[in-house]
Order: C-alpha cells, then structure tokens, then sequence
C-alpha cells in the first residue's frame, strides 16, 4: 500500500503545481508602484497567449502598450513612455504568489532607478 501511496502524492502534487503555473493573467489588473519614493497606480490589461504577454497599461499619462513574458511564477514586462520629453523604458519582473497577487521589482530607463510593485489580479464576476 505504500508503494502505491507515494507515487500518487508525488502525482498530485506536481498536477497542482502545473495547474498554478498555467494560471492565465489575462484581465484588468490594478498595479501599485514605488519608484524612488515616487508612488504611483495603474491598471494594465493581460492578454496571455502561452508564455506571452501583451496589452496596455493605462495612467494619467495615457496607454502605453505593453510586451512580457511568463515562465512559470515568474513573470515580466515592460511599456515605453516619456518624462518631460525624455524616452524612457519601465520595466516589471515579479512573481505569482499561491493567492494570485504579483509582486516584484520595477525598473526605469534610462534613468537608472528602481523600485517595488504589488499587482491584484482581475476580479471574477460570477
């Protein structure tokens, strides 16, 4: 019997393990930035097609399009804008936590700053 119980934990395990690193982030997401004390909100919309990401993220300063990439938990993108004229590049890279929520790191070009985001996912209307 424990020679069958094993293999079957390990089974399961690793299906629900895949099945969380499959979780579509396609949706509104809500995204809170700290930049170098400067706080900031936005609300970007996923499209995921396998490891893909694309969409836009929309601010005070309009949509930018977005490009990223998932590769399991861990997921990134960035949008091209402008400060006062200067071309600049943000950059995300985070990790999906077991509730959903992302968080991680966020980086301007070509000003050399960093700072942290949080992201809560889409809400499911049922």
């Amino acid at each position: 019997m424990r020679r069958l119980l094993l293999p079957m934990l390990l089974a399961s395990a690793a299906s629900v393990s895949l099945a969380a690193d499959n979780a579509s982030l396609s949706g509104k997401w809500k995204v809170h930035s700290n930049v170098a004390g400067n706080e900031s909100d936005l609300e970007c919309t996923f499209t995921q097609k396998d490891n893909d990401l694309s969409g836009t993220c929309t601010s005070d300063g309009g949509d930018k399009n977005l490009t990223g990439k998932v590769d399991g938990a861990k997921i990134s993108w960035s949008y091209d804008a402008d400060y006062n004229g200067t071309p600049l590049t943000v950059k995300y890279s985070g990790t999906l936590d077991s509730a959903g929520k992302l968080a991680g790191g966020v980086h301007v070009d070509p000003f050399d700053v960093d700072g942290d985001f949080t992201a809560t996912p889409p809400k499911n209307d049922k």
